[in-house]
């Protein structure tokens, strides 16, 4: 097949592709010989080979966005269901508990899902709302808890709703109810305990007011006695009043009441005054402590910050409405005049920073496995923020501070004071003050002032550089100060990926899989932000990045430790600087 094929002259140091003309004859297997030529005076040098065959993908892939939401629900609820691959292709494989809507043109969508006894727990995920196409949702026979979301109602092709036997309470939301009476739903929510629909409910009213109608002085007496009860605790209590700089405002009407307050002295018992300190911000200093054995910790807001009183509103009404088992958990807070303390679950092994860039003599050192997982924790943690949200929320301080680590090696993004809502009627930018951290603020946000979700995009970015290479963020020399990521881009300019990777790895990683994290945070770092990828892509990403480390342990057959964060470093043998 020389004729074919040859010969062929590579121009040097260049990538040359040959192909035939037409396509081969069928075969079980091919054979391709290289060969020098008869005049040739140097042997054969080829660095590298790729051959390609054509492969015909006859189905179209589910619509990207459907795919990203159902991925998120799999991941909120941990679906114990064989969900792999593509949901809706091929046909005989479409995943189990859905159905997808095909033309043969457009990219199937999902149009029907089924968790019925699925064992879910928690409050209906908002990921629900981005599959728009869904017509049947059967959420029946679970332990889901909370109210009955109102974004179900903008589901416009929802056709069945099914909320049977799970502990739902408070009401279905009106245009729900509005849809069931007039027929174009088929609305089931019995056996929810506490949950009543808007029929039921006012059902319940008009029985209540026949026999007060009954006797006119009855209910006058009674309007008597409920006005005096109403004055004399008018008088006996007054709302709690707190004084700032910024003037007077009742934090217990804005505070939700699910989430446990607590008095100072009861801070000061939780902490035992104060006696173990975890680290300190510029809200203040956070302390250890424990509530019904329960390890927490206490962040208590220092007299001397500037903004902590409005980051303080800020956290507890954004923690009080978003729960996600990638960003930390409020246990409660402290608001009594001037001593006011947020109550967090307690992080065992701190933040990511202090990991990557501890001292070389520490014997635990970040697998670059765990480093995935890692980045892709707080990834999952702002994707929810971004588009699990009603409105959005742009976090504005990602930073590796701000990445705690659970003692699983868990990672919540924490620190939500600068957080703010995004109104996605307003275009796809809003006008704010620039605030942040040095190094990881986005620069197209600190010159213009304008906020987006892709600031959040850059400083994820900036941290999974950190991640890779355990080096601070700015580097400070003699002479000028380096940021991380132009000394990678370097690097990657001369195509050097291993050298970036933090050298106390030992090369212990899979090199697409750091070629795929590097060029995914430079991606993110673009000076653009519209060339920036969003955090959706960002997860979907990372989990490539962790698939393909995963694969190489697989097919080496690792043995020794079960943890896939940590792994054990010889601290007798030191680094060579002379070898990064």
């Amino acid at each position: 097949m020389a004729y074919l094929y040859g010969p062929v002259v590579p121009p040097y140091l260049s990538t040359t592709t040959v192909y035939t003309p037409s396509a081969l004859l069928p075969a079980e297997n091919y054979s391709f010989s290289i060969l020098k030529t008869e005049n040739s005076t140097l042997p054969l040098i080829i660095n590298a080979i790729e051959i390609y065959k054509l492969k015909d993908f006859s189905l179209l892939e589910a619509d990207e966005n459907d795919v990203a939401a159902i991925m998120n629900i799999k991941s909120t609820y941990v679906v114990e269901k064989n969900w792999e691959g593509d949901p809706c292709a091929p046909q005989e494989f479409i995943w189990e508990g859905l159905s997808c809507s095909s033309n043969g043109f457009d990219p199937p969508r999902i149009i029907s899902l089924n968790l019925s006894s699925s064992g879910l727990t928690g409050e209906i995920t908002s990921y629900i709302s981005n599959l728009v196409t869904l017509q049947s949702l059967d959420l029946s026979n679970n332990n889901l808890t909370g109210s009955v979301p109102e974004f179900l109602s903008e589901l416009q092709n929802l056709k069945v709703l099914n909320l049977e036997k799970n502990k739902l309470n408070g009401s279905v939301p009106a245009k729900l109810a509005e849809r069931s009476r007039s027929g174009s739903l088929a609305l089931s929510v019995g056996e929810n305990g506490n949950l009543c629909s808007a029929i039921s409910c006012e059902k319940k009213k008009s029985n209540v007011l026949i026999p007060l109608i009954a006797s006119v002085g009855g209910v006058f007496i009674l309007l008597l006695a409920a006005v005096a009860t109403f004055m004399g605790l008018k008088r006996r209590r007054k709302p709690q009043v707190v004084t700032t700089g910024a003037g007077s405002t009742n934090l217990n009407d804005s505070f939700e009441s699910k989430k446990r307050q607590f008095t100072y002295s009861e801070v000061l018992e939780i902490t035992n005054n104060f006696q173990r300190i975890l680290g300190k911000g510029g809200f203040g200093t956070v302390y250890h402590g424990y509530v019904d054995s329960t390890q927490v910790a206490v962040k208590l807001l220092s007299p001397s910050s500037a903004q902590g009183y409005k980051e303080f509103q800020t956290e507890v009404k954004l923690l009080m409405r978003v729960h996600h088992r990638n960003l930390t958990s409020l246990v409660g807070y402290c608001n009594e005049g001037t001593n006011m303390a947020l109550i967090y679950d307690y992080m065992a092994n701190g933040n990511l920073e202090s990991h990557l860039l501890g001292d070389d003599s520490n014997p635990n050192i970040l697998s670059w496995e765990g480093r995935m997982k890692i980045a892709m924790d707080a990834a999952q943690g702002l994707e929810y923020l971004h588009n699990g949200c009603r409105p959005p929320i742009v976090h504005r301080d990602v930073k590796t501070t701000n990445t705690l680590l659970a003692e699983n090696f868990q990672a919540k993004l924490a620190d939500f004071g600068l957080s703010r809502a995004f109104p996605t009627d307003e275009g796809t930018h809003m006008s704010t003050a620039v605030v942040g951290t040095p190094g990881y603020l986005d620069p197209g946000y600190h010159i213009t002032g304008r906020l987006n979700e892709k600031s959040d995009v850059f400083s994820l970015g900036v941290a999974l550089l950190q991640i890779i290479t355990s080096r601070p963020v700015i580097s400070r020399a003699a002479q000028a100060s380096t940021h991380v990521s132009q000394w990678v881009s370097s690097m990657l300019g001369i195509g050097d990926v291993k050298s970036i990777v933090d050298p106390r790895l030992r090369g212990d990683f899979e090199v697409n899989s750091a070629w795929k994290a590097a060029e995914l945070a430079m991606d993110c770092i673009s000076e653009a932000s519209t060339r920036r990828p969003n955090m959706s892509e960002v997860v979907m990403r990372l989990k490539e990045c962790l698939a393909a480390e995963l694969a190489r342990k697989n097919e080496s057959h690792v043995t020794g430790s079960t943890d896939a964060v940590l792994y054990s470093m010889n601290v007798t043998t030191k680094l060579n600087p002379s070898a990064r």
